[in-house]
């Protein structure tokens, strides 16, 4: 198979022998002299006709009774069909089963419970949806490294275990490391700012991972994270490479995604109407718009899904929310110098129920307040000592965001919950496999 030709490149092999790897996806025949055969290898599918008198007969028979799943090879013509997915269709002339399928294949066409198909993750895949959704994921990771790369920032990549948390340490996972305790990354952030201070502009995008107890639809203990991070930024820095990275992943989603979208039954007129510029709101304003609905809140409070989805229910896109209050944002944002009592902090909150996917603002770079703060939430402070060098030697101020990738997939493929956003969710239940 050295001369292999995928299927996603049939259409430009029309009159041309060709070999196809794949696994049988549907079988059909039309007496014994004639079968139909759809075979998928990841790029696409073609419909495959293996006839008498084209290929011998041992062939013929294997082709007749070929297990659904099946590994198989094949050589044959392409020829032009507009009835076809792709436009082509492959006229067999040789038809060899690789590595036959049990005929009890876990994933059937009848109906499965969501719990079933998690369990048999590793067989889902193949089905047309969950593929659909690793390939957009893909594409959507593309998106983003081509969007930064393009304005010059440095890919940094974090370390996964951390001394210290960032984001609070109810939610650090630890670990024992030789002879110490260590903790899986909650955020690559920290490290970014001290990458920025060497390179300027600078991004992570890895792993990370959250002690949360939450079983809601959008969150995982563990799921990717995109960290950019630009050294003598501000807020408002912050928050246009948001909107400039959101806007740049809606517009190769929707140039190059287009059959994927169509699998997962997207609507993406949606996405049409989301591109920039995105609304800015800051928390007091929206604070005010939430009074009198069911997700009123008192101020002070932080927003969860019932004020992110009735805040965003008002727009077609996205929306920046800026100016949190101080208190419920993480010790390194830096305050508001006309309102202390705020964070120069953004969240950027997805249409359509699917609530906050980035979120970032300003850092502190007052060597004072960091100290005092680290000691006002009882964080050790050993453990920040090299953070806060980053401070006593020449630091300058930066800005940066965290944007969780699943958020992501979920929202711009339309999908019901981030586990499907990952190709091996791992949620409070679920380690398997």
């Amino acid at each position: 198979m050295s001369q292999r030709t995928y299927v996603s490149d049939l259409p430009q092999a029309i009159g041309q022998t060709v070999h196809v790897a794949g696994w049988v996806r549907f079988r059909r025949s039309a007496g014994t002299k004639l079968h139909f055969l759809e075979i998928r290898d990841g790029t696409g599918v073609v419909q495959t006709v293996v006839r008498r008198g084209s290929v011998p007969d041992e062939m013929l028979d294997a082709a007749s009774k070929v297990p659904l799943e099946s590994s198989v090879l094949v050589t044959g013509t392409i020829k032009e069909d507009a009835r076809q997915a792709g436009g082509v269709e492959l006229q067999a002339d040789t038809f060899e089963v690789v590595a036959a399928c049990p005929e009890d294949f876990p994933i059937g066409k009848k109906e499965h419970g969501t719990g079933f198909l998690f369990d048999h993750r590793h067989l889902w895949l193949r089905s047309a949806k969950p593929a659909a959704t690793l390939r957009l994921r893909a594409h959507i990771v593309r998106a983003c490294r081509d969007h930064l790369d393009g304005l010059g920032f440095v890919n940094v990549d974090a370390p996964i275990f951390q001394s210290a948390a960032a984001e609070g340490t109810a939610t650090l996972f630890p670990v024992e490391y030789f002879d110490q305790k260590v903790y899986l990354s909650q955020t690559g952030q920290l490290h970014m700012e001290a990458a920025a201070q060497a390179l300027g502009k600078v991004y992570c995008f890895g792993p990370t991972f959250r002690a949360e107890k939450s079983k809601t639809r959008r969150h995982l203990t563990e799921f990717w994270m995109l960290e950019p991070e630009m050294s003598f930024a501000h807020l408002d820095d912050s928050m246009a490479l948001m909107e400039s990275l959101i806007g740049h992943v809606i517009d190769h989603v929707l140039e190059h995604c287009q059959d994927d979208l169509k699998i997962l039954e997207r609507d993406t007129s949606a996405l049409e109407r989301a591109r920039p510029p995105f609304p800015r709101i800051s928390y007091d304003d929206a604070v005010e718009r939430l009074k009198g609905t069911d997700a009123e809140i008192a101020w002070g409070d932080d927003f969860g899904a019932p004020q992110e989805s009735t805040l965003s229910a008002a727009y077609t896109g996205p929306i920046l929310v800026h100016r949190f209050p101080a208190k419920i944002k993480a010790f390194y944002m830096r305050p508001d110098p006309e309102r202390p009592e705020l964070a120069l902090g953004c969240d950027l909150i997805a249409p359509e129920g699917y609530g906050e996917i980035i979120g970032g603002g300003e850092r502190a770079s007052d060597l004072a307040y960091l100290e005092h703060k680290i000691a006002e939430e009882g964080l050790p402070p050993e453990a920040y000592t090299w953070y806060l060098d980053l401070r006593r030697y020449g630091g300058a101020p930066t800005a940066g965001f965290g944007m969780g990738l699943e958020r992501v997939v979920a929202w711009l493929g339309g999908l019901d919950h981030v586990r499907a956003a990952a190709a091996f969710p791992r949620t409070m239940s679920r380690t398997w496999p």
